[in-house]
């Protein structure tokens, strides 16, 4: 699934939930299930700069694909995160580069957030642009 149509599945599957706030909780509901990245993953080489709370981001590739593992110290950034991230893994770089984040701006989730945590999520898309072409 490329990342678009994961964007228009993540849409689909939370505009259900009319109420924003009920939404997010649902996303953040969905993150608490992952699994937390292993302690030598957490690195300070892998945590995403321009965040306040804490952001661990790891890249490998199969086949030209990128996968990503993750995790958050805070539940919240986790849940919006997760949405961000799994849009963009098992894509190609170009993929990656070349697709926009529209799904947290269209499902509002963004709206009722801070300035630091927006800029926080921005930071996240900037270091998968980064990895995608390989400077991080």
């Amino acid at each position: 699934m490329s990342p678009s149509e994961r964007q228009r599945q993540f849409i689909e599957d939370f505009s259900v939930i009319e109420d924003r706030q009920e939404r997010l909780a649902a996303v953040v509901d969905r993150a608490r299930n992952l699994p937390r990245l292993p302690e030598e993953d957490r690195t300070d080489a892998n945590l995403v700069p321009g965040c306040t709370s804490r952001v661990w981001l790891v890249r490998t590739a199969e086949n030209g694909h990128l996968r990503f593992r993750y995790d958050c110290d805070s539940p919240l950034v986790k849940g919006l995160v997760s949405l961000l991230v799994d849009t963009y893994d098992g894509a190609t770089p170009a993929e990656i580069v070349n697709t926009e984040p529209t799904a947290l701006q269209e499902l509002g989730l963004l709206r009722d957030l801070s300035p630091t945590r927006q800029n926080g999520i921005a930071a996240v898309r900037r270091r998968l642009v980064d990895l995608a072409i390989g400077q991080a």
